[in-house]
């Protein structure tokens, strides 16, 4: 951990998100997912503004540099848009977050990784479920935590 990052995550909801550390999510997912990954792709999807969406993210420096964002799917909870600045990544803080909100937020949990991430998930009690699909181009599983 850098020695400017938070050691707590910030958590908000989008109508208590300044327009700066808005500005700084967006700017980091588009980055990443759109423009790293050279995916052309609907990124602002209608569900970062539902009043149940949290967003949890770790600063440095005064940036936004991982986030990710916890969604309410009724029965499910569904982690989406883990996503870190590539300067900062291999430093646990996606790790972080992820215990986080597992850790304060009760499941079951759902999400959508890219295949190349299954082990990684699989590391936080997350298991594939049924075959790999491409979406956008990219390879991904669905993959479920604490289903009874």
């Amino acid at each position: 951990m850098s020695a400017t990052t938070n050691a707590v995550p910030n958590e908000a909801q989008f109508d208590a998100i300044s327009a700066r550390v808005w500005h700084d999510i967006a700017r980091l997912r588009t980055d990443v997912f759109v423009v790293e990954q050279e995916c052309a792709y609907p990124e602002f999807d209608g569900r970062d503004v539902e009043p149940t969406t949290r967003h949890v993210w770790f600063e440095a420096d005064g940036c936004c540099i991982a986030y990710l964002r916890v969604l309410d799917d009724g029965d499910e909870r569904r982690i989406g848009r883990v996503v870190t600045v590539r300067a900062h990544r291999g430093r646990g803080h996606a790790a972080r977050l992820l215990e986080h909100v597992l850790a304060s937020t009760q499941g079951p949990w759902v999400l959508d990784a890219q295949t190349y991430l299954r082990d990684w998930y699989g590391t936080f009690g997350f298991d594939p479920q049924g075959d790999s699909f491409v979406e956008y181009g990219i390879p991904h599983v669905v993959m479920r935590r604490g289903i009874a």
